[in-house]
Formats: C-alpha cells, sequence, structure tokens
C-alpha cells in the first residue's frame, strides 16, 4: 500500500486523451474510493480534463514530508493534494498553496463543519477545500461492560470512572500511545477536553505561547500515566497504533476503545471474512470519546482530509478548482463516505437515510465532529507535534507534573532554534 507516488509524468502537467490536460491529485491510501472519484470527476468534465492519482504513504507525517519536499521544489505537476488537515497551515504560509477566492471558499464552505473549515484556513483565507472529516468514538463491547453496571452514555462517565470500571473487571481500554501523530491526538483531545490547549496565539508562529504546563496539561498526564500503568492497558500501548488497539478490543478482555470511525466497517468485514469473530459486530456499542471531568463536554479529536491545490501548476485557477469543487460536491462527499466509510465533511449527509443505514452511529459522528477540538493550527506545527511525543513517551513515562512542564520547556526550545528533535 506504501508507494512514494514518485510516478513517470507526476512532475509535470500533462496533456491527456484528445489534448485534454491532466491533472495530478496526490491521495492517502484508501480502499480506492478517491480513484473512484478521480475517475467520476474525469467523466463529468465531459473531456476538459482527466485526473490521475499518484498515492502518498501511509503515515501521515510521511505524508507531510513528500509533499513539502515536492512544493519546495516548485513542483509544477503537484496539481491537487489530499492533506491532513495539522499541516495545512504550514504549506499555506510558505507561499506552497492556491488560496480561494472568497467566492469560492463559499461555495467549498457551505455546510461543513466548522473545524473542518477552521482546519483549512489559514490567516483569514481559505487554503483547502473540506473533503471528509472524522471524529473518534468511545467503542465498548455490550457484554462485557453491561456486567460492569455503568453506562458509557452518562453524563458522569469519564476517563477515571473508565480506568477503575475496567482495572476493577479485568478488562481492557485501548487507545494509541506509540510515538507518532496518533499519540498527538491523544494527548490534544485530554488537555482541550480539561478546557486547555497546547499552543495559544499561534498566528504569532514561532513566537506562539506554548500553554500545556498548565492544569488541564496536568490532567491530562495523570490519565494517560494512570491507564498506562494500570492493568487495562495494553501491555504493548507505547507501539500501539490504531489497529492494534482494535486488536487489544477484539481480544478476550476487550471492553473499551477510543477510536476512528472506520472501525464500524473494519469489524464488519474481518467478521465476514473470519478474521474475528463473526459475533463481535452485534456485541459493538458507542459513545461520545469520554470526559475528563463529570459534567463536562468531551473535546473529541478531529481529523479528515482537505483538498489544496499547489501553487505552481499550470491549472491552478482553472481545471483544478473545477476539478476539487467536482470530488467535493454534497453528492460525492455522500458516495465517498458510503464507498470508503471515512465520514462526509457535510453535516446534512449525516442525516440521508442511506448513510444511516449504513452507519447508526452517524449521528453521534455527526456531533462529535461539530464539537471536535483541532491539534494547534500553526506553521510549526511538526515541530509542535514532534517536541510533544519526545517529552511524553512512552505512556507509562509520563508524570502529571514533570511533564508538562518538561514539555512546555522543550516546545519552546524548538521554536526558537534552541533545541532540536
Amino acid at each position: 500500500m506504501v508507494a512514494l507516488g514518485l510516478l513517470a509524468g507526476g512532475l509535470t502537467a500533462c496533456g491527456g486523451d484528445g489534448g485534454a490536460p491532466t491533472l495530478r491529485w496526490y491521495i492517502n491510501p484508501d480502499n480506492g474510493g478517491q480513484n473512484t472519484l478521480a475517475a467520476a470527476c474525469t467523466q463529468a468534465s465531459g473531456g476538459r480534463y482527466r485526473i490521475e492519482t499518484s498515492l502518498l504513504p501511509d503515515d501521515a507525517t510521511q505524508q507531510r514530508e513528500q509533499l513539502i519536499r515536492r512544493l519546495a521544489a516548485k513542483d509544477s505537476g503537484l496539481d491537487i493534494m489530499s492533506l491532513d488537515p495539522p499541516f495545512l497551515a504550514e504549506a499555506a504560509n510558505a507561499g506552497f498553496l492556491r488560496p480561494f477566492s472568497a467566492a469560492e471558499a463559499t461555495q467549498f464552505t457551505q455546510g461543513v463543519f466548522p473545524p473542518a473549515v477552521q482546519n483549512s484556513t489559514w490567516d483569514g483565507r481559505l487554503y483547502a477545500a473540506p473533503f471528509w472529516a472524522n471524529t473518534q468514538l468511545l467503542w465498548y463491547r455490550k457484554s462485557a461492560v453491561q456486567k460492569t453496571g455503568v453506562d458509557p452514555n452518562a453524563p458522569d462517565f469519564t476517563w477515571d470512572k473508565m480506568i477503575d470500571t475496567a482495572v476493577r473487571n479485568g478488562i481492557t481500554v485501548g487507545a494509541q500511545g506509540n510515538r507518532y501523530e496518533g499519540y498527538t491526538v491523544w494527548i490534544n483531545a485530554l488537555v482541550a477536553s480539561a478546557g486547555g490547549q497546547i499552543v495559544g496565539n499561534t498566528q504569532a508562529g514561532s513566537d506562539a505561547s506554548i500553554d500545556i504546563d498548565s492544569p488541564a496539561g496536568r490532567r491530562a498526564a495523570a490519565i494517560i500515566a494512570k491507564l498506562a500503568r494500570s492493568s487495562a492497558a495494553s501491555p504493548t500501548l507505547s507501539t500501539d497504533i490504531e489497529e492494534q488497539a482494535r486488536s487489544l478490543f477484539n481480544g478476550p478482555r476487550g471492553g473499551f476503545m477510543v477510536n476512528w470511525g472506520y472501525i464500524w466497517r473494519a469489524e464488519n468485514a474481518d467478521a465476514k471474512d473470519g478474521v474475528i469473530d463473526k459475533n463481535i459486530p452485534a456485541d459493538l456499542a458507542w459513545a461520545r470519546y469520554p470526559r475528563v471531568a463529570a459534567g463536562q463536554d468531551s473535546k473529541p479529536p478531529f481529523g479528515g482530509i482537505v483538498l489544496g491545490i499547489g501553487a505552481y501548476g499550470e491549472y491552478k485557477d482553472t481545471h483544478a478548482v473545477e476539478a476539487v469543487r467536482c470530488i467535493t460536491s454534497t453528492a460525492n462527499m455522500k458516495r465517498y463516505m458510503l464507498d470508503s466509510g471515512n465520514p462526509a465533511a457535510r453535516a446534512e449527509i449525516f442525516d440521508d437515510p442511506d448513510v444511516v443505514r449504513e452507519f447508526p452511529m452517524a449521528p453521534l459522528i455527526r456531533d462529535s465532529i461539530n464539537a471536535a477540538a483541532p491539534r494547534p493550527i500553526t506553521p510549526y506545527y511538526g515541530d509542535v507535534s514532534g517536541a510533544l511525543q519526545s517529552r511524553w513517551h512512552p505512556p507509562a513515562s509520563v508524570n502529571p507534573i514533570v511533564t508538562p512542564r518538561r514539555s512546555d520547556d522543550f516546545i519552546g526550545q524548538v521554536l526558537r532554534d534552541e533545541a532540536l528533535l
């Protein structure tokens, strides 16, 4: 699945059949849904353009490295790109992306979830079109959790209560604790749910305020430390990503797990193929991302993909805009959600009968995306995330007092070029 995307013809735009311009769309790995949309929009163009895709690596950080390297080289063949939202500000601030006009921005943001618009915007301008949005839910095994007597949907259900319940009943809590972007997602969601933020005044660039050494930061650290040192944690938490957390959840002690919306499709597909017990999907339930404090609504993670247009492409003001408009139409967002399982960026799609039938948790996903907390929107996001991970990893080493202070200092040093990652 991993590919470098260094395909012949990928460096320059070229003519397609009959002289129609060919647009190169760099896509993140999925189950083929983006290729399907590329073909559909090629056909819908009536011969005005063709869209060809190049596959980016699986890892979000590697995707960012490849795209930024090409954009820095003023690659004219990078017409459209699927961007992980946290990396948009870096590319936009460097002048690597074509900003949308006010009229275009209205089209691309109408009915779109506010966090998706926020993550597509830098310095007051829209630099990407929201394509699909994502969030994490609390997934749980009904058979295991019902025996505990707790209700994951109750207003007093918190991380502490979940961990205590899991320990008392011999079940597990799955999370993503590897030293990678998914761990930043977890930390950020805890800090935001506690009412804080990792970085403030991000428009100031390297002079942004580092705010993680706060009551919210210490509360987040306490939760991570508590889980990591408990019997409810995965024995491999420090190397667990999404799929390892799912394997733990499907094991004999599986109880709770925080993870993205793809879980529903993945569990049903694996049960059908005999990879997991066929009864597991019927045992699967979901609730909103756990609270940090009782009565205080959580701020679930925000993710997804936005579509940017390269600043150096020959067709950046014409065919590329038209293609992005086609790809992100309401009809194609719905089609992509049904094909790939990735949630759409427009709220109305979650009320569509076809979507609700396929995804019974669609209303919760919609509400969770609306309430989600983006990761810091800063051109230096890669440095912030890397510095944070370095001081909070492994999870079992986290200290509620020391870790927020050390990470606060280190992030500041990295942003001021006083320390290296």
